[in-house]
């Protein structure tokens, strides 16, 4: 029978490991929300471009306003990546 004594609560390097993943997931799903959001009030729903024709003297493109945003992300995402795969080594180890 195998030894599950030591099979309780999770160790800190786990729960720092999956909240480092969660934080990634929910960075990822609010960049994707926000661009979706952004692009679809811009261009508008009805017909092409409805949202620039409407307004032009106000519309302005949100594209380098999401380029900067999205790259902002992919940073912090690389980063956390290093974190995830270095504390994946580290809970792996242990």
């Amino acid at each position: 029978m195998p030894d599950t004594s030591d099979r309780g609560l999770p160790t800190m390097l786990q729960v720092l490991h999956l909240s480092v993943l969660v934080t990634g997931a929910l960075l990822i799903a609010c960049g994707i929300y926000i661009n979706y959001i952004t692009l679809s009030e811009a261009y508008g729903a009805g017909p092409p471009y409805y949202g620039q024709t409407a307004n032009m003297d106000k519309w302005s493109d949100p594209i380098p306003f999401l380029a900067v945003l999205d790259i902002a992300a992919t940073a912090v995402l690389s980063v956390l990546g290093g974190i995830y795969l270095r504390l994946k080594k580290s809970v792996w180890k242990s």
